[in-house]
């Protein structure tokens, strides 16, 4: 199994302790549905790598199928035989192949991609945001608070000085202070957080790079 040596500067901020602390604090982590891995660690207790794992699949997919998914990725409304023939395919054979994907899960659905810049003036704001404990039930408490928040486009817990780093698309600054009051205001663990107010975007990619990230 593949290991990442992880320097103490580049472990999250919930794993940065000692002794039956730091376990404490990884195990916590590891709980979560994503998680997965296994923790060496010294005398001390220091954590020194963290074991990654590749998620488990029901089937295995090929380079068409990886293309197949590039492609819908790029464009949902793609007829199937334009798809076929960009992936080299028979229209029959493509479209099967389309439907395992999504009866497997890997298409999970199809939407459209929304001009926002058309409908008026936004405020994007990325938040680094750090707990004042990092059990399982403080992540827990966190977490079922701001994933209800609709202005809370994305949350990652990342490694580093603080625990989670949030993106946030609001209506303006007043609408983001608003939001950051009544979260510090409640009882969820906020330690501090720092706002990074996004003044251009000058790339937004809508799709991954799938053929170089999984190649076949």
């Amino acid at each position: 199994m593949p290991q990442l040596t992880l320097k103490q500067n580049f472990i999250p901020a919930a794993w940065a302790k000692s002794g039956a602390a730091a376990f404490q604090a990884l195990s916590a982590w590891m709980d979560r549905p994503t998680g997965c891995g296994s923790v060496n660690a010294n005398e001390q207790g220091s954590i020194l790598c963290y074991g990654l794992r590749s998620a488990e699949t029901t089937v295995k997919l090929d380079r068409i199928d990886i293309k197949i998914l590039y492609e819908l990725q790029k464009n949902g409304r793609i007829t199937n035989v334009e798809l076929a023939d960009l992936v080299h395919l028979s229209p029959s054979p493509c479209l099967m192949r389309v439907k395992k994907l999504q009866s497997e899960g890997y298409i999970e659905g199809y939407s459209a991609q929304v001009n926002i810049g058309k409908l008026g003036q936004t405020l994007t704001v990325f938040t680094e945001i750090t707990l004042k404990n990092h059990r399982q039930v403080d992540f827990a408490r966190f977490l079922a608070v701001v994933e209800k928040i609709d202005q809370v486009i994305e949350c990652h817990l990342v490694s580093g000085g603080y625990d989670y780093l949030m993106k946030f698309v609001t209506a303006g600054i007043a609408e983001y202070q608003t939001i950051m009051e009544r979260l510090t205001d409640m009882d969820i663990g906020i330690d501090k957080y720092f706002s990074f107010v996004v003044l251009k975007s000058p790339i937004i990619k809508a799709h991954m790079p799938l053929p170089s990230l999984f190649p076949r």
